[in-house]
C-alpha cells in the first residue's frame, strides 16, 4: 500500500526540565490549595510525569496526587478516589484540576476532621517541568513510512505525540489519529487509534500495539488490491 498523504507527518521529540516550585503542602488543606493555585505544567507533571519515566514497568502507576494521600497521609480511601481518576475523560489539563478538586473537598466535607500535618520531610513538594519541543530527522509521506518510523523513533516521541499533544493543544484525539484520517482518509484506523486506551499501556507496548495495528491494515489493503 504506498498512497501518499495529503500532508506528511512530522515526527517531533521532547525533554523536560523538572524543578521544584518552592511551594509544599503539610496536610490535605495546602495540598488542595496548592493543586488550585499550581501552574498547568505543574498539575502535568504530577499526573503524567510517571509514565514516561517508567516506560518499560506496569501499567497504570499512581499519579503523584494519589500516591502521596495513600502513602504519607495513609488515607488509604481518597487515594483510591484520586488515583482512579480517568484521564482519558478530558482533553484539557484545566479539567483534569477541576475533577481532582472535585475528589479532595467531597473527602474534606465527609471527614472534616481528617486533615493532620504530616511529619516534617514528608511534605508534597509541589513540581513543574519546562518542555522543549523539537523536530527529529523522521517524516512519513505513507502509511508503511509511517510504520517504519513509529519503529525508528524514541519513546519520548511516542510520549509526546500521545499524551503531551493532545493535552497541551486540547484535542480530543492524538496526533496519530488526526493524520490518519485527515491525510490518509485512513478513518477507521484513526478510530481504533483513538480506542487505544494509553494509560493501561507501558510506551513500549503501546508502540508494539500502533504498529501491529498498522500490519492488519496494510495486509488488508494487499488482499483489496492484489
Amino acid at each position: 500500500m504506498s498512497i501518499e498523504a495529503k500532508e506528511p507527518f512530522f515526527f517531533f521529540t521532547r525533554h523536560n526540565l523538572t524543578y521544584l516550585t518552592g511551594r509544599k503542602a503539610k496536610n490535605l488543606e495546602e495540598l488542595l490549595s496548592g493543586i488550585k493555585e499550581a501552574s498547568s505544567a505543574s498539575i502535568y507533571h504530577h499526573t503524567h510525569h510517571f509514565l514516561q519515566q517508567h516506560e518499560f514497568l506496569s501499567p497504570e502507576p499512581p499519579n503523584d496526587f494519589a500516591y502521596w494521600i495513600t502513602n504519607v497521609l495513609a488515607d488509604s480511601v481518597l487515594g483510591e478516589r484520586v488515583a482512579s481518576i480517568d484521564l482519558r475523560e478530558f482533553s484539557r489539563l484545566r479539567d483534569i484540576r477541576l475533577k481532582i478538586i472535585e475528589v479532595i473537598e467531597e473527602s474534606l466535607r465527609e471527614n472534616p476532621g481528617a486533615d493532620y500535618n504530616v511529619p516534617p520531610g514528608l511534605e508534597f513538594h509541589f513540581m513543574r517541568a519546562q518542555t522543549f519541543v523539537f523536530p527529529i530527522n523522521h517524516v512519513a509521506r505513507s502509511l508503511a513510512e509511517f510504520r517504519e518510523c513509529l519503529q525508528q523513533v524514541s519513546i519520548m516521541s511516542i510520549y509526546y505525540h500521545t499524551f503531551e499533544s493532545r493535552l497541551r493543544l486540547q484535542r480530543r484525539f492524538n496526533d496519530f489519529s488526526y493524520w490518519l484520517s485527515d491525510s490518509l482518509g485512513e478513518d477507521k484506523l484513526a478510530e481504533r487509534f483513538s480506542r487505544i486506551d494509553p494509560y493501561t499501556y507501558t510506551l513500549a507496548n503501546l508502540r508494539q500495539s500502533m504498529v501491529k495495528m498498522i500490519d492488519k491494515r496494510l495486509k488488508e489493503a494487499t488482499h483489496d488490491h492484489p
